[in-house]
């Protein structure tokens, strides 16, 4: 088990603010408006804060009872991921937190109590479920030895798979425009962009009527192979998958 993941809340709450600081902010530049929006943490870091005690009290991100959900699944081969958390200001006044982990959590798109991914979760599995079993029927043939041809087809397929999945993404912002995935990056599309919890936290908010006041995000569990994301610290956006993205969708909040 790595270091210091059984720490308590107290150690958490110390290192935190030590190594994070308590403004680390997401950024992008509009294309649309010509602007570079941001997005600071304010209360939102004390929001995380709380999270993170819950997931060491109870070591799990839901209520308990489904062994999928478990932190350890961010201690083993799969290692960590990122959450965030965005507080925000619904029309009547009153403070909504909602909360995001990137990408799918052991395997599942939506858990209760987090935001949903930003694509449609029953076509993506309509689109890619056959294609996924083609491509392990050429899997198997090709380390067979039954080559020719099959690298080439297998290929194919994964190139127009993710193709298809990329289209089925789209965002708004906070002016009520949409764009697809495809819109928003102006060259190649990096693997995984809109799976990103700022994307998805600031997507909900938008289709909700929510204004966001503040964003944290913070990795949790075993240390990524690269080094670069370690247990309990809180990070900006990433710069190649998400500013795109967010500069688009901070669009009409102001900032």
């Amino acid at each position: 088990m790595p270091r210091n993941l059984e720490a308590g809340p107290s150690f958490l709450y110390h290192r935190v603010w030590r190594k994070g600081g308590p403004d680390i902010s997401i950024s992008g530049f509009c294309v649309a408006c010509g602007t570079v929006h941001s997005l600071g943490a304010g209360n939102s870091r004390q929001r995380a804060l709380e999270l993170q005690a819950h997931l060491v009290t109870n070591r799990c991100i839901d209520d308990g009872r489904d062994p999928r959900f478990s932190t350890d699944y961010l201690l083993g081969a799969a290692r960590g991921q990122m959450f965030g958390v965005l507080e925000c200001k619904a029309a009547s006044g009153s403070i909504v937190v909602l909360r995001a982990f990137s990408c799918q959590y052991n395997g599942e798109w939506c858990v209760d109590g987090w935001v949903p991914p930003v694509l449609d979760v029953q076509e993506f599995l309509r689109i890619t479920d056959p294609v996924d079993r083609e491509i392990k029927t050429l899997d198997r043939m090709i380390f067979e030895g039954k080559e020719p041809g099959l690298i080439r087809r297998r290929r194919a397929l994964s190139r127009n798979l993710t193709k298809r999945i990329q289209e089925l993404y789209r965002f708004t912002n906070f002016r009520g425009e949409t764009r697809a995935l495809t819109e928003v990056f102006q060259g190649g599309i990096p693997t995984g962009a809109g799976d990103c919890c700022a994307p998805k936290l600031l997507n909900h908010a938008a289709m909700n009527g929510l204004t966001p006041l503040g964003i944290s995000e913070f990795y949790w569990g075993r240390e990524n192979r690269s080094g670069t994301r370690k247990h309990g610290e809180f990070y900006p956006a990433c710069a190649e998958k998400c500013q795109p993205i967010l500069g688009f969708m901070l669009c009409g909040t102001g900032e």
